[in-house]
Formats: structure tokens, sequence, C-alpha cells
């Protein structure tokens, strides 16, 4: 049974619009990824926008649980129903039907559609929810219909705003199964599993605390669909049903071990993590140092781990990216079309921490030698933070020893940790704009007329002022600045990576910015005289958007050649067009060799000579898509969409401004090609204008160049200066080289120990090449760090005992081989103090 196509063909014909999952990074400053079924719907539900036609809607939300205030990840696997990803199955109202409507949609979902039997059913309300428990008695005995406070049946989106009682529908699963003194109706057992919770938004909550009706209550449910699936299969846990378990099987195959529930948390980890990790990067989520990237880098490292734990230690999560597009792809088709990109990312960041692990295996054993029964817990923290490795594996690591870890010392580092992660989070954020009066002008005005694609110059009337915190204001008052709404605007807002248009209205006041907000164009002023609401005004938009609108167009054009050159997993991962210059971000694994970017170079400005015309027309979404108009994934189209077309050569969904024949864009050129992040690459490039600039100031640059040298032909005197430079550095380096140093000798033991300012590397393999015995530590003072390195050769010392102890007195570490280590220090100040503290241990152990 398709629970998830049969959920939505009900609500579909009970009249609710199907809506697509929404993208699981959210258009909400205030979330890390979207975590409910409701994200989508937030800003209705507040009010901040007014409630969309038909008012009511269904879905299968994707989900993700594993970063900033709703964070599932360390429980996953070691509990039955704890994921970072899942769907949420959902039923909607804005306002169009309520309590009398929802409870019987929701019985006869479960009754009648999934057949669950009845008598395994129950349901809580709210305690003072007299409805919903009236309503409820017709369906379900009274004895099943239990009443709770407001910590379980009451549901807010925050301190202030909606909010209302809710009702949970509950699955009994057998006091043969669970019988604890928790297995009860409110109890914390797993006896009573909730499945659907209803919520019912009828109040707005002040900031007294005080409950105010809604004028239109609304409603909000929500449906784990893996807890849905694991009740209609018979089984206890989300991991032993059909969503699962084929995963999991292919990762006992991978690690040739039989799958047991009791011992699976690896496997239940691994088969949960995969499924955010592709739907991520499928989505252009990509591994980072910090935000989103960071959290998907963590899922896929915490994943690799267990991975290890099972004796799996070459790359093979992306062996299971077939596994989850044929269990998914047919309703999420994105995953087809992406599985090789994906594949290809997944196995380039299991290589690169596949190789912290053996690393941080070596800091590992290093501080064991020196532990005795509590291991550190900064080197617990270190192996965590810097190499991937969680508390539980260093515990089980050490737990044959006998020894444990100072987990107190490694909770505090934690917590600091945290608190730095959270503030770095892009997105997380805590500030978002406030709706304002936006709401006021939507359901008075609407949304706006853009008409700039036809005009640059248009008169019209200023429908709304407003200051720069959004409140609306009457009038604007000279030399003061503010947001304007016009009826009809010529001001393109930012959007699609093009800037927002710049311009003048009335011939003195100077537009800054134009921008979007909740679908209103508003454009920026700074005021030179007085404008008033309902003013008939003049607007001008500056003639850089010629210049804007051919930066735009050559991105079309490099999108496209990027495709054709480097392979059709190409997608754009962000881009900006601005009059000068445009940047565009794009899904590749490695860098672009210098032909490559000449071939994508050439290709674009060889249609650019083609004088193709640029056509747009206004079609529907589905037809467009169908026509093979490229469209970006997380982008919000409406039902009628504006298709760009140059020629047979490119086609996207667009509704920035455009050239109107490719001519327009002059010359095309290729200035950078450099990494973002992990699998992500960007390109920078100018056309028009400022590709004529860049080759002007490129030839004055060559003439000064061929003057200071005195010759027309510069490459071979840089040739001849590069060899001479070369010629200097060794001889510099000879020189440095054969600067004395103090070398003793011990028991037949040549020892060194003394400052270089060269590389202290291959001084130390020079001087171990030299001599049959040698004990060797130098220091090499760098900003306000010093770098030491350790060489033994044929002496009974270890160079990484050596380094680590002489680090510690400069306030740092480090560690390597017997016969060669390395460290860093801070406290510069005591190198003296630490090369006699060298000294003595060297001639101690030799003696």
């Amino acid at each position: 049974m398709d629970i998830r196509k049969e959920f939505l063909d009900y609500f579909k014909n009970k009249g609710h619009e199907v809506i697509p999952s929404s993208p699981l990074v959210p258009d909400d400053a205030t979330l890390l990824f979207t975590n409910a079924g409701m994200v989508p719907f937030k800003s209705i539900f507040t009010g901040e926008v007014p409630r969309p036609n038909p008012p009511i809607r269904t879905s299968c939300q994707t989900c993700i649980r594993a970063g900033g205030k709703h964070n599932d990840l360390d429980n996953v696997g070691y509990t039955a129903r704890h994921h970072t990803f899942f769907e949420m199955l959902g039923n909607f109202s804005f306002g169009e039907y309520f309590k009398n409507e929802v409870i019987p949609y929701a019985w006869e979902f479960i009754t009648e559609v999934l057949k669950l039997p009845k008598e395994k059913l129950y349901v809580t309300v709210h305690e003072k929810d007299d409805e919903a428990y009236e309503i409820w008695s017709k369906y379900i005995q009274k004895d099943r219909i239990y009443k709770f406070g407001d910590k379980d049946n009451f549901w807010a989106m925050g301190e202030t705003g909606p909010c209302g009682p809710c009702s949970e529908i509950f699955y009994d699963q057998g006091r043969e199964h669970f019988n604890t003194s928790e297995d009860y109706m409110g109890g914390d057992g797993d006896r009573f599993l909730e499945i659907w919770n209803l919520v019912f938004m009828q109040f707005e909550r002040s900031s007294d605390g005080s409950l105010k009706p809604l004028p239109k209550p609304s409603i909000d449910t929500g449906m784990g669909l893996e807890r849905i699936t694991a009740i209609k299969e018979g089984v206890f846990s989300n991991y032993d049903t059909s969503i699962f378990m084929p995963i999991i099987n292919e990762v006992a195959k991978l690690c040739s071990k039989k799958y047991e529930y009791k011992s699976g948390a690896s496997y239940r980890v691994i088969s949960d993590h995969i499924r955010s990790v592709v739907f991520l990067l499928a989505q252009g989520v990509n591994f980072d140092k910090e935000g989103r990237g960071y959290v998907l880098r963590r899922i896929l490292r915490r994943a690799l781990r267990h991975g290890y734990l099972l004796g799996i230690k070459e790359p093979f999560m992306y062996k299971l990216v077939d596994i989850v597009v044929k269990l998914m792809g047919e309703h999420y088709s994105y995953l087809k079309d992406k599985s090789e990109i994906v594949k290809e990312q997944i196995k380039l960041e299991e290589e690169r921490f596949l190789s912290t692990i053996a690393s941080g295996l070596e800091l590992f054993n290093d501080e064991l030698k020196n532990t005795k029964n509590i291991f550190s817990g900064e080197v617990a923290f270190k192996l965590y933070d810097t190499y991937g490795f969680p508390l539980d594996l260093t515990i089980d690591m050490l737990r044959e020893k006998n020894i444990s870890v100072d987990e107190k010392k490694f909770d505090e580092l934690m917590s600091e940790q945290r608190k730095k992660a959270k503030a770095s989070w892009k997105g997380s954020g805590d500030k978002a704009i406030e709706s304002g009066d936006f709401k006021v002008l939507l359901e008075k005005f609407g949304e706006n007329e853009f008409v700039g694609y036809e005009k640059t110059i248009n008169k019209t009337e200023i429908l709304a002022l407003l200051d720069e915190n959004f409140k609306l204001i009457d009038e604007l008052k000279p030399n003061t600045s503010g947001w304007i709404m016009l009826k009809q605007t010529p001001f393109y807002a930012q959007s699609g990576g093009q800037c927002g248009d710049k311009g003048i209205i009335n011939n003195q006041n100077e537009v800054i910015d134009t921008q979007k907000f909740f679908g209103l164009n508003l454009s920026f002023v700074n005021s030179k005289n007085t404008l008033k609401v309902g003013d008939e005004v003049e607007c001008k938009v500056d003639v850089i958007r010629d210049e804007i609108a051919r930066h735009h167009s050559a991105t079309h054009l490099l999108h496209a050649a990027l495709k054709k050159v480097l392979g059709s997993h190409v997608t754009q991962a962000g881009s900006s067009v601005e009059a000068n210059r445009l940047r565009f971000d794009f899904s590749h694994s490695k860098a672009m060799s210098s032909e490559e970017i000449r071939q994508v170079e050439d290709m674009v400005n060889l249609v650019i000579s083609s004088k193709e015309d640029v056509k747009t027309e206004i079609m529907d979404l589905e037809d467009a898509k169908n026509s093979g108009a490229t469209a970006l994934f997380g982008e919000k189209y409406d039902q009628k969409v504006r298709v760009l077309s140059i020629g047979n050569f490119s086609k996207e969904l667009c509704g920035g401004t455009h050239v109107k024949n490719v001519s327009e864009i002059g010359m095309f050129l290729i200035l950078k090609e450099s990494g973002v992040s992990s699998g992500v690459r960007r390109i920078e490039a100018v056309c028009s204008k400022s590709a004529f600039e860049f080759i002007k100031n490129l030839r004055k640059d060559y003439s000064e160049v061929c003057e200071t040298l005195k010759t027309s032909s510069p490459i071979i005197s840089i040739e001849k200066l590069k060899d001479e430079i070369k010629s200097l550095k060794s001889q510099i380096s000879a020189m440095s080289n054969s600067s004395a140093l103090v070398i003793d000798d011990i028991n037949g033991v040549k020892v060194v120990v003394s400052d270089f300012e060269g590389d202290i590397k291959e001084k130390i393999d020079e001087v171990k090449n030299r001599y049959e015995k040698v004990v060797i530590l130098l220091g090499n003072k760098k900003d306000d760090k010093i770098n030491l390195a350790a060489g033994v050769k044929n002496a009974p010392i270890k160079a990484g005992e050596l380094v680590r102890n002489v680090a510690k007195i400069l306030g740092g570490g480090g560690g390597g081989r017997d016969d060669f280590a390395t460290a860093g220090g801070k406290d510069i100040l005591k190198i003296n103090d630490a090369y006699e503290y060298a000294k003595s241990f060297i001639k101690e152990k030799l003696n």
C-alpha cells in the first residue's frame, strides 16, 4: 500500500490542492531546515500574508531535524522512531473548515482507507475543548477519549501568535508487547503510539498571555509517514519497515555481517543518514565548514564512523545512493536526475574524512601511551571536533583497556563548541523581517504590477509609503528615506540573482534599491521633496539596467555552456548579476582545466556572434518544464511562468530582465574559476562595457611591463627573471644550509637542538642523511607561533615523544612517528626554556 499516495489522493478528493514538498532549506530566516509539515504555510498561519486560493491544501513534506532548536541527531539509531530525515503527511485549512470537518476526515482516513482496527484507536483532547470531545464521541467510545492539559494538548507557534488546542490519535500496540509501568495513555511507554496530531488554531496569544479568538480559525495536521507505515506493516520500529530495511540489508552486504536489531544501531544510523545526505545534496546543499553544509557534513561523517565500527574502512555511503533513489525516486523525481553527481560528491567527502580517521587514531594511540586511568577530556574533544570521532566511539575504544574518559571536561568543551556553532549557522537565525504592515497592503491592494519588461519610464500612483522599519506612513518628507509602493512599477526587485533596480522619481528622489517583501515590489527612496500617498509620479529606471540585462543574459549562456562542456549534472547553485560583473556558482566536483574554461568562454562568444534573438513567452509551469526549460530546485514559481529562450542553446524559467538580441552582450570574458565549497565551483565573468574596460586595462598593464623590461616580448624576459630568482633562492638556501648548526656528540649520537630559518623538515632529512646516529630538534618562528620538528635515526629516543613534551612548555601539542614528528606552540617567550628542556631530555635518554 502506498500510504503517501493514498493520503494525498484522499484529501484531493475532498477538494484540497495537493502541494509538492517544499525545499528542505526553508524560506524562513528563523529555521535551519524545514522541520515540520506546516513550515511552508507559516506566514499564512501567522497572518503575515492573506490566505491562499484555494484555502485548503494537503502535502507530504520532507523534513530534517539535525540542527538548531530541533535536533534529533544524537538519538538516531538508538530509538525506534527518531530520524534526521522524515516525511510528514498533513492537511491544512486556512479558515475554510474546522473541527467539525477535520475530525471526520481523520477518522475516515484511518479506519476506512488505512483500515486500522477501531478497537486499537484512542484519542486525546484538551481538557477545556468540549467541542472536540463531543465531535469525537460520535466516532469512538467516550472511555477511549482522554482529556489532558496544555502540556500535552495545546499547540503554539511561539510565545505569542496563533495557537490552539490539539487532538492526538493514538494506536494501541498491545499489552502483550509493552507492559511497563509507563505503558498507559499519557505515560512515557511505547504501548500507546501517537500517529496523528490535529491542531485547531483558534486563538491569538498576546504578549500578556491573554487569548483572543481568531476571526478565521485554521487547521494544521501532521502524521509521520514512517510511523504510520510501521503500524500498517505490523512492526514496532520504523527501521523494521519497507522504508528502511532495503537500505539496512544493503549495509549488511557491504560489511558482510548479518543485521540484528539488538546490536544494530550502526546499521540504523547509516540507513537514516543516507536519506538526509541524498536529499540535501540533491536539493543543492553542499558540504561546508559552516551553516547547513556543516550539518550535512556531520551527518555523513557520523554515518561513516558507524561504518568504521562495522568494519567498513573504505568509502561506502555513495554505494547506497541507488537504493535510496529506487525507494523514493518515483515520488521525488529529482533524485533520479541528481543521482550521479550526488554519488560523486559523497565519495569525495568520504575519501577526505577517512584520511582523517587514520590521523585521529594516531592521536588516540599517542595519548593512550600517557594514560593510566582517565583519558584526557581535551584529547577526546579534539578527536570529536577535529577528526570527527564521537565520544561513544572513543569510550568504546577505551572500554577493553578499562580506561574511562574525563567526560566532565569533554562536556565543558562541547558546550562551548555548541555556542560557537549556533552563532555561525547561516539561516538558523535569530532575526527575520517582521510582517509590519505588509498584510494590510496585500489585503488592500494585492501584489503591485511590474511593468519594467516593457517600460523603463512610467507615470503611476503612489499606493503606499513605509518608513525604514516598514511601518506605514502618509508622506515621506524631504531628506528622509523610506520604502515606496507604486501601483505600476518599472523598477525590478532583486530576484533570481539579479540586483534590484536603481533610478529616480520625479527627477529628484533617488531610488537606491528595489526589493520584494511578501510579494510586494518596493523601492527604497532617498527623498529630496515630499512624497505623499496618492501622488502621481514619474519613474525612470537608471540606464545601468541595460548592463545588468547583458550580464544576466550572459549568465544564461554560461549555464548552458557549462552543461555542454562539463556534463548535464551541472546545476546552478547561486548567482549574482550586477551592472559590471556576474558570478555563477554551479555543482561540479573538481576544478575546471584551462582547456575547459577556454571551451566555455569560446562557446558563449560564438553564440553571442550568432546574433540570435532572445525570446520570452508565458507558459503553464508544467508545460514549460515538459518543453525542456531549466527550472531551479527550491525556486518558487507561479502557475504561469516566464520562459526565456536563446535559439536552441538555452531555455530557462526566469523573471529577470534581458537583452533582445544576444549581440547586445558584446564580448564575454571569464576572469576566474574557483572553489566555493565541496562540490561547488564559482565562475566570475564580465561582458559588454566591463569586458572592454578589462581588456583596455590589460593592454595598459602589458605596455607598462614591456616598458619596464625594455622588451617587446615580456614573456621571454619574465621566464629569464624567474630563472634568476630561482637561482638566487637556491644560493640563499645553500647559504642558510651551510650556516653551522651546533652539533653535539653524546655517546656516539649526533645531537642538534636549534632555531632554523629555512625548511626544518628538509634540514632534518639532510642531517639524518649525513650521520649514522642522530637526534635533532629544530624550531621555526612564524608570526606569533613556533613550529617544531624532530628527527631520530638509530637512537633510543622517539621523535613523537620528544616533540610532544617540548611543545607542552610552549603551550602547544603535536606528535608523529618514532623517526619524525611535528608540533606547534604559542608561547614564544619560553622558546629557550623549551630548548634547554629538550637538551636535558635527550641527554638523559642517551646516558
